[in-house]
């Protein structure tokens, strides 16, 4: 494949690597994914997906070459649908369950007010992520919005657009929010993206879910 996105020297445990292609071979099918995989210079995980361990072993440029793949073979609005899926699939397969984000779930965080599930929720997020892997992520509220910073960003790694392209990071956002706020939608935009010359992806997140 032209355009492969070099290793960054940045990585994502194993086991996120394992469950977003676990979640992409649900949203794609199981040969969707090997003509992804095959596409992207990923065979080797073809026979064999990534070990359920917490190892830094899974690239940065290995995501984003897969994101780069899904516009190259369905194009920008094809592949801006199945991100967008496999964000929410990821989330949903096991990245509940991933250390801080078990208090997220319990009993007593259930019967906190929305708004503070929320304003607890996405920090939990962010601190999976920065704690569990090189991404590097924050959180900063405002009066009715959240805004939700990945300053390295894996979704976009090494990439070069003239728009936003995060959508992984879109539908992971929004699943989380779902699962944290008991079933409701939150509407998730991406601002800022790195790949278009921002210093960070920035997501706003409206404190109202959609009605």
């Amino acid at each position: 494949m032209r355009n492969i996105v070099p290793k960054s020297g940045y990585y994502y445990p194993n086991k996120i690597g394992r469950i977003y292609l676990q979640a992409m071979e649900e949203v794609m099918g199981r040969n969707g994914l090997n003509a992804l995989l095959n596409l992207t210079g990923l065979r080797q995980y073809i026979q064999e997906f990534p070990p359920d361990n917490l190892e830094r072993e899974f690239d940065f440029s290995d995501f984003s070459n897969l994101n780069k793949g899904l516009d190259d073979i369905y194009g920008p609005r094809g592949g801006r649908g199945l991100a967008l899926r496999g964000g929410r699939a990821t989330f949903a397969r096991g990245l509940k369950g991933f250390g801080a984000l078990a208090g997220v779930g319990d009993l007593a965080f259930k019967v906190l007010p929305l708004a503070t599930k929320v304003k607890i929720g996405l920090p939990a997020m962010a601190r999976v992520f920065s704690q569990f892997s090189d991404q590097v992520t924050r959180v900063e509220s405002f009066d009715d919005h959240h805004l939700y910073y990945i300053d390295r960003c894996p979704v976009c790694w090494g990439r070069e657009s003239d728009r936003q392209i995060c959508y992984v990071a879109v539908g992971l956002l929004q699943e989380g929010l779902r699962w944290v706020s008991g079933g409701l939608e939150f509407r998730v935009e991406e601002l800022e993206c790195i790949a278009a010359g921002a210093p960070a992806c920035t997501f706003k997140i409206d404190k109202e879910p959609i009605k």
